[in-house]
């Protein structure tokens, strides 16, 4: 051992000395400046695009600095996770998936995770415990048939009791005594409600106090308690007084309350127990109100129970108990719950006799015996209402400090393991047990590394999540399917789940299907349960993620499979689950062929068993065509012939969706196939005369996607014929028979022969009675719906019509209708122009628009604005007369009190200065600049955006000369503007300050541009792209106008920053600065640059040149032989990123001067490059492989397959593979001139290699 400690002690000495040495000899750097190691905190690698530049390295360093005691290491990165910056940045959607659900939807929660089912195509037979394709479809029959008998068993009880009622009504009950009453009637104290179910009656067993039974664990609550006889246990007996008004009532009776059917005069009987009294109506308010009312909707009614419920007896009552919680899902709630129970029973529990003894003195007190009557309370409701103070004041104890106390500070995890909310202790709880991990058996280790992985999956950071979704995915087929879905389906189903957790699930789902590929099989159905709901969620991300999983399980599984697996669903009792079932099967049938599908579904729509299945069946079909749009054509003849029965169905609801089905299938081939729909025009023509309501609305939609398919002729006949009824229907309440008239009337108007005249004198007159109306405008969808088709009209009849009939609704009392009124106008105007519009309507128009803007108080969409622009800009000229009227209400409202209006003045501005200098109105427009330039002071920062965007309005369309005020006073003004942080001003202030750069910079003194350029650096750093890049451009412009020296002593001192972006933006404006002022200015300074010792600078320099001679193209030819000696230096450099960026330089240059004579230079080049094709890094390889490209389109495809030849046949096989790659783009590059290099081979037997033409030519 000591010979070991001795050799190691030995050798750190050698190398120090080595290190001595060599420091002698080689050149060294101030330490104070520079470290010893010129990479340490560097990138080895720079991303080729933003997106791989997400890790944080920062939290490494965290790790290692903070190894001592310390808060868990989670809550460094908490802020990524929780999102609580952007609390003020408006409304923002709540992040849990739960709240933001209807009930429908909801009902997602109702459904339960199948057992796995048997894989039909195993070798093996099935044994009796594995669930078959037949078991499932018994268990549904029966279900059916459970659900049949219950609404008969409701059926029959509705006639019962409507029976009752009638005899009730027949003979007149005569007035009873209340001593005729029997005590066994009035009992129960409560009224029985009528409509209770067989579930509610009382217990049939006579006697038994609620409180003497033990509740069994499936029945909890849903007995009425028998109140037939009191139970002693049920009240606390006073000495005396055992049975006056003190006394705890039974079960479900309020405390403090007459118990039920006693009366303080009545004639006491036998036992203690009173005569009892009319009951009088109790009130609601009287009876104890639910504990649990805000457990989660969807849980097992174990601990969860219906807000409002008034609850019946002691299980109701009680405290949950640990195991009646955890027979459901524990929401977060109930668990908080559970832990304040538990801490205020351990608060109020009764003083021990030893902490009595410890609290009074041993002498003068007395230890008396409980009187022999006295029986503790055991009423649980007792327990749990009572306020929980103790009797008498409680004297004040100095606790002790206890030092195992658990606080409720979450312990860190062991392991490394991510922060674990409350809700994930019930799925990743067995984590916490530091047990030894070689005792478990291999499947519980495996179950807890795939426990491990989805919990860093679900909470972890970014980098933790990384890994651990790889490991999933490497090891899928390993772990095994059932262990992975048996961990990741609940916690899918989990009621308090958040999208972007459910977004990294689903994508584990999807890593690992591409894994298990057949092995998915018997889990397909509990995989489809999690994700069907995915398809009809609101967010369109979730429903792209659902799609794309159940395609990528259904080319995993197989079409069999498939249809095993869902075809019980598709009869299932629940709506619910038919309608996703039906969107899964859309998405089977994209991904794996409509045609493999089309069998199957035409049995389907024929089962004469359900009308359940004929209705999904026909589902199917409406759903893949709104999925698959126009690739239905070819199925479209097969899939209308499969529907077109269900026009005649008995069932109500099959003839409904069979019209929708066939209006998706129209509108998905419009507009073509009409030929394929000749089979269902007439039952669909003679279902709109015959059909009343819903059913006729669908046949509507039907007809209206149908027509827009027909030749002109037939369409105008068939619109001629249709329109009859829809007029007739104009005059429906039914808000859905509304959006569905609308839209046949829009594919009607618009399809060809339908003529104008007819549209004016037979649809506009009732049109506009009856959709015209206040009311249209409250729904946001009838209102949509309303202006499309207003404007498809207005295409047929001209503007004139309808801007005429709609134009004096601008000035209605109802703001959303004046909103509907004004987009209208300003679809038709931007659509049709002004032309037809005459004075008269002009004025008319002008005014009503003005009052509008005027009157409007809340306008998020900017409709208003919208249309006032649109119409000042469609009559042009034509608004001289009324520009004074328009630019005095203008500054009248740049000088309301609110926010709103004046940012909306401003915005005007902007939309109507190109139209006030045609009017030649620029003295107005002057006037206007002046007063927009005083409200440069203004506080919001959207409003001072709005005036900074009318501003440049008005200087791009009078100039910079005629700009009042003048220019020089502007920008000064404009300096400090450009310090603001929020995004819209940045973004109008350096568009503005570009635009004077660009056209008026000898207006301003080069130390103002100067101070403007420091200004303009701290802009590099913003967040939205197009406020880098405007900014970039203006270095430009700054440089045209005061010289390149100053602007490029700036820029190449801000190389020398931290931040990457700012760095990136650097070197583009000084590429920028170099095409505009000639690389000859900028180039001996950036490579004199090059010399300072950083790695940042020298990047620097290197990304400047290489956007440089992108950017100056075939200029770089004079150029060229000056920077090749500094890329001769950064390709042989040690670092990677230096070679990256050299390479990408080097492209750039040989794309720019091919053809132009610099081959030597290039060839040079191209050695330094070659060299570097075995780098393992992508993004260094990426550049490599791009310049050698480069240099094939300048030094020709033969140069470089002479440097290709000499690996292709290389003995190492990760050498040839890297010259074999660069052959392939060479192949595909240059594939005809590579012809001529290839070697000349003497001809054999069988192959002739000759090329006799080839020969003669050269």
């Amino acid at each position: 051992m000591d010979d070991d400690l001795e050799i190691q002690r030995l050798k750190e000495e050698r190398q120090k000395m080595e290190k001595d040495l060599a420091a002698l000899t080689s050149l060294t750097f101030d330490t104070d400046l520079y470290s010893s190691n010129k990479f340490e905190g560097y990138e080895q690698s720079i991303a080729v695009n933003e997106d791989d530049d997400n890790a944080d390295p920062a939290e490494n360093e965290i790790a290692r600095k903070m190894a001592s005691f310390t808060a868990p290491k989670q809550y460094y990165k908490e802020t990524l996770r929780s999102g609580e910056e952007d609390e003020m940045s408006g409304f923002k959607q709540p992040g849990k998936i739960i709240d933001r659900e209807d009930d429908y939807r909801r009902r997602r929660l109702n459904r339960i995770i199948s057992p796995e089912r048997n894989d039909p195509f195993q070798d093996k037979t099935p044994g009796p415990e594995v669930r078959t394709y037949v078991d499932v479809m018994k268990e549904e029959a029966l279900k059916r048939k459970e659900e049949e008998v219950r609404r008969e068993i409701a059926k029959r009880k509705k006639e019962e009791e409507e029976n009752k009622e009638k005899d009730k009504d027949v003979e007149k009950p005569k007035k009873r005594n209340r001593w005729d009453m029997s005590q066994d009637e009035n009992a129960g104290g409560t009224k029985k409600s009528k409509a209770a179910s067989d579930w509610d009656m009382p217990d049939s067993t006579p006697g038994i106090g609620r409180w003497d039974a033990t509740p069994t664990p499936g029945r909890i609550g849903d007995a009425t308690p028998s109140l037939s006889r009191k139970n002693r246990w049920d009240e606390t007996p006073t000495p005396g007084r055992l049975n006056d008004s003190e006394s705890t009532p039974a079960g479900g009776v309020t405390p403090g309350a007459t118990p039920a059917g006693m009366a303080w005069d009545a004639t006491p009987k036998l036992g203690g127990l009173a005569t009892p009294t009319p009951k009088r109506q109790r009130s609601r308010w009287d009876e104890t109100p639910a504990t649990m009312g805000s457990a989660t909707p969807g849980a097992t009614p174990a601990a969860a129970y219906t807000p409002g419920v008034t609850p019946f007896g002691a299980v109701d009552m009680a405290t949950p108990t640990p195991n009646a919680l955890m027979r459901s899902a524990m929401t977060p709630e109930q668990y908080n719950l559970l832990r304040w129970e538990k801490d205020i029973e351990e608060r109020n529990r009764p003083l021990t006799d030893e902490e009595l003894d410890s609290m009074f003195p041993e002498e003068g007190y007395k230890i008396l015996e409980p009187p022999a009557s006295y029986v503790p309370i055991r009423t649980p409701a007792r327990k749990l209402l009572a306020t929980p103070t103790p009797m008498g004041t409680p004297l004040y104890n100095i606790p002790e400090e206890n030092r195992g106390q658990q606080f409720d500070v979450p312990k860190e995890l062991p392991g490394g393991l991510p922060f674990m909310k409350p809700e994930d202790y019930q799925y990743f709880g067995s984590l916490l047990n530091e047990e030894n991990e070689e005792e478990l058996s291999p499947e519980e280790q495996k179950e807890r590394k795939i426990m491990k992985l989805l919990l860093k999956v679900k909470n972890g950071t970014p980098p933790q999540r990384k890994t651990a979704l790889r490991q999933l995915t490497d090891k899928a087929r390993e772990l095994g399917a059932g262990p992975l879905f048996n961990r990741i389906l609940p916690l899918l189903m989990q009621p308090t789940l958040e999208d972007q957790e459910r977004h990294l699930l689903v994508k584990v789902i999807d890593r690992v299907l591409y894994k298990l590929d057949e092995l998915v099989r018997p889990y397909v159905h509990k995989i489809l349960v999690v994700i069907e709901p995915l398809l009809i969620d609101e967010d369109y991300y979730a429903r792209v993620e659902g799609r794309e999983i159940i395609s990528n399980l259904s080319k995993a599984a197989g079409l069999a499979t498939m249809i095993a697996a869902m075809r019980p669903d598709i009869d299932n009792i629940d709506e619910y689950v038919r309608n996703t079932t039906a969107r899964a099967f859309s998405v089977v049938a994209s991904a794996l062929g409509i045609p493999a599908l089309l069998p199957f579904l035409k049995a389907v729509c024929q089962s004469k068993k359900s009308w359940q299945a004929r209705h999904t069946g026909i589902k199917i079909v409406q759903q893949i065509a709104i999925l698959i749009g126009c690739a239905v054509l070819p199925h479209l003849r097969s899939l209308v012939e499969i529907i077109e029965h269900g026009l005649n169905d008995e069932n109500q609801k099959v003839r409904t969706i069979t019209a929708l089905s066939l209006a998706a299938l129209a509108e998905a081939a419009a507009p073509y196939g009409i030929e394929s729909f000749d089979s269902v025009l007439k039952p669909l023509w003679k279902g709109i005369r015959s059909h009343r309501g819903k059913v006729l609305a669908a046949f509507l939609k039907a007809i209206g996607f149908i027509i827009p398919l027909m030749d002109a002729i037939y369409a105008s006949y068939y619109t001629k014929e249709v329109m009859v009824i829809l007029i007739r229907e104009f005059q429906s309440p039914d808000e859905e028979m509304k959006k569905i008239v609308l839209k046949v009337v829009k594919q009607c108007v618009s399809t060809e022969g339908v003529e104008a005249e007819y549209i004016r004198n037979d649809i506009l007159p009732e049109f506009f009675r009856n959709f015209w109306v206040r009311r249209m405008a409250l729904d946001r969808r009838n209102y949509k719906q309303l202006v499309e088709t207003t404007v498809e009209i207005a295409n047929k009849v001209g503007v004139a019509d309808i801007v005429g009939r709609i134009v004096e609704d601008l000035k209605d009392e109802s703001e959303p209708y004046r909103r509907m009124v004004m987009e209208t106008i300003e679809k038709v105007v931007a659509n049709l122009g002004a032309s037809d519009i005459d004075a008269r309507l002009e004025e008319l128009l002008i005014d009503g628009i003005l009052y509008a803007f005027q009157e409007q108080t809340s306008d998020d969409a900017n409709v208003m604005l919208n249309g006032f622009g649109a119409v000042v800009n469609s009559l042009g000229q034509r608004v001289k007369p009324y520009l004074p009227q328009i630019c005095g209400t203008i500054k009248w409202r740049l000088n309301n009190k609110s926010a709103k209006v004046r940012q909306q003045a401003a915005d005007l501005i902007s939309r109507i200065a190109v139209v006030m200098k045609q009017c030649g109105e620029e003295q107005l427009m002057g006037h206007l600049g002046v007063v927009l330039y005083e409200y440069l002071g203004e506080e919001y920062p959207e409003v001072l955006g709005s005036i900074l965007g009318a501003l440049k309005a008005i200087v791009n369309v009078i100039g910079m000369t005629k700009m009042t005020p003048p220019i020089k006073d502007l920008l000064p003004r404009l300096t400090p503007i450009l310090k603001n942080r929020h995004e819209k001003v940045q973004e109008n202030c350096i568009d503005l300050v570009g635009r004077i750069a660009d056209r008026g910079a000898e207006f301003v003194p080069a130390r103002e541009w100067m101070r403007i350029c420091f200004e303009l650096l701290e802009m590099l750093k913003a967040h939205k792209k197009g406020i880098r890049r405007a900014t970039v451009n203006t270095f430009g412009y700054i440089a045209k106008a005061i010289g390149p020296q100053d602007v490029l002593a700036t820029l190449l001192n801000n190389l020398k920053v931290q931040e990457r972006q700012n760095r990136v933006c650097t070197t583009v404006a000084i590429a920028i600065v170099a095409e505009t002022c000639s690389p000859f200015t900028v180039l001996p300074a950036l490579m004199n640059e090059y010399r300072v010792p950083e790695l940042n600078v020298q990047n620097g320099v290197l990304k400047s040149l290489s956007f440089l001679f992108e950017y100056i193209g075939e200029m770089g030819k004079d150029y060229i032989y000056a920077v090749t000696p500094l890329l001769e230096d950064a390709l042989m450099d040690r670092d990677l990123v230096h070679r990256q960026t050299a390479a990408s330089a080097v492209k750039h240059m040989a794309l720019g001067v091919a053809g132009l004579g610099c081959e030597d230079a290039l060839v040079h080049l191209m050695n330094y490059v070659w060299p570097n094709i075995f780098e393992t890094s992508p993004h260094v390889i990426n550049a490599v492989m791009e310049a050698i490209e480069g240099m094939r389109v300048a030094l020709g495809a033969a140069v470089v397959l002479n440097y290709c030849l000499q690996g292709l046949f290389h003995p190492a096989r990760k050498v040839r593979e890297v010259y074999w790659k660069i052959y392939n783009s060479l192949y595909i590059g240059a594939q005809d001139a590579l012809v001529a290099s290839y070697p000349v081979l003497e001809d054999e037997d069988s192959n002739v290699f000759s090329r006799p033409e080839l020969h003669m030519f050269v």
